[in-house]
């Protein structure tokens, strides 16, 4: 049995990992602790595993997701001779130490190694819009991009193979607030007395604004890196007064002006101790002290 890259647990992620390798003509082999699961993957054209072992002896590379760290564990460590001179990617999700302890291990073992997250769905996974982040050396990433590229984005964040969590769970801190912030608005154009803007329509002009709401960010980012907030032409004093707007909005149309309120006290403190005159990235400072 020989193939490109081989995937260890075919839940539904796994499944899709598979897939997504199979569609790029990828040979894979698949192997699951459940044998019924490789079913799928083997109609697919997908060369099935008889154990673990046989598994990663088949292929260069080896993905694995698995539902914790502790089962990736439970799977590799009884294999952990057929390791060496072999490149490991664990796409299992959790915190940032379990990657780092994960790695040292894989490195005792003389395997290759690279802590990923999957910033998607199983549905996207394919998708070269689907963005998948890594964390390893990065001549191990460099060597099988080619291949991780059937499953999206491939993007190396760091040689710190715990830093891909830590994006995680900041990233999807950033999609619940933008989702937030979108139903929110949505709820205020959909409630506006002139008859209301559908839900579709209103996205349509939202995500054309998100250009713009990206140039922000770019501008904040180089002043947050470099610890100055130079006001611009849109100072704090100018977001409060625009904020006070949101909120009064809210009130007349009936929407909860809870979420606009929570940015605005965060202004408000930042206005009150003398930095209305800088930019946004001033917030930064009180985020972090909270």
């Amino acid at each position: 049995m020989g193939s490109e890259v081989s995937v260890l647990g075919m839940g539904s992620m796994g499944a899709a990992l598979a897939g997504a390798f199979l569609a790029a003509g990828h040979g894979t082999t698949v192997w699951n602790r459940t044998p019924g699961k490789t079913e799928a993957p083997a109609a697919r054209g997908a060369a099935v595993a008889r154990t673990a072992v046989e598994a990663v002896a088949a292929s260069p590379l080896t993905v694995i997701c698995v539902s914790t760290y502790d089962a990736v564990l439970e799977v590799l460590e009884p294999v952990s001779g057929a390791l060496k001179g072999r490149a490991v990617v664990n796409l299992t999700s959790g915190p940032p130490g379990d990657g780092r302890q994960t790695a040292v291990w894989a490195g005792r073992c003389g395997a290759g190694y690279l802590d990923g997250v999957v910033m998607s769905t199983p549905g996207r996974i394919g998708d070269p819009g689907a963005l998948l982040l890594y964390g390893g050396p990065r001549a191990v990433f460099d060597a099988h991009c080619s291949v991780l590229g059937a499953l999206g984005d491939p993007v190396h964040v760091a040689e710190d193979p715990g830093l891909p969590s830590v994006y995680d769970t900041a990233l999807l801190g950033l999609m619940w607030g933008t989702l937030t912030g979108w139903l929110h608005s949505t709820a205020i154009v959909g409630a506006d007395s002139g008859g209301g803007v559908s839900a579709t329509a209103f996205t349509d002009v939202a995500r054309r604004w998100m250009n713009t709401v990206g140039v922000f960010m770019n501008d904040c980012a180089r002043q947050v890196d470099s610890g100055s907030a130079a006001g611009g032409d849109f100072p704090l004093d100018l977001h409060l007064m625009t904020m006070d707007i949101l909120v009064h909005a809210s009130e007349l149309r009936g929407i909860d002006p809870e979420f606009p309120e929570l940015l605005r006290g965060l202004v408000r403190k930042a206005v009150a101790d003398g930095h209305g005159a800088e930019s946004y990235a001033r917030l930064i400072g009180y985020l972090r002290k909270r």
